[in-house]
């Protein structure tokens, strides 16, 4: 089964299967990689690239750390899963992983 994915409405929206799935505006727990904080908050503020790795949604998104300050786009960070009933999201501390998705795009205008 083939899955669509986008990015929507200027980077504010990852879309899978025509469905806004994860939006900005949001703060993640974010452990290892985004600044020099143990765990990163991160405010999403726009997202960059957006892939697939089976059914692992991942992204790559701009943002900033509350705690720190910090400013900058994030390693891929997991957003979702597809399962059999649809998509679900990822809840709790997101880990990046090394290098990028099997498939990934870069949005759709």
């Amino acid at each position: 089964m083939a899955t669509r994915l986008r990015l929507l409405d200027d980077a504010a929206w990852v879309s899978v299967n025509d469905e806004r799935a994860v939006g900005t505006s949001e703060v993640w727990p974010v452990a290892d990689s985004f600044c020099s904080c143990a765990l990163a908050w991160l405010v999403v503020e726009a997202y960059v690239d957006v892939g697939a790795d089976g059914r692992q949604v991942e992204a790559r998104a701009h943002g900033h750390c509350v705690s720190c300050g910090e400013a900058g786009t994030t390693a891929w960070l997991p957003v979702g899963r597809v399962t059999d009933d649809g998509f679900s999201d990822v809840t709790g501390v997101r880990r990046s992983r090394q290098g990028s998705p099997a498939s990934a795009c870069c949005g759709e205008p």
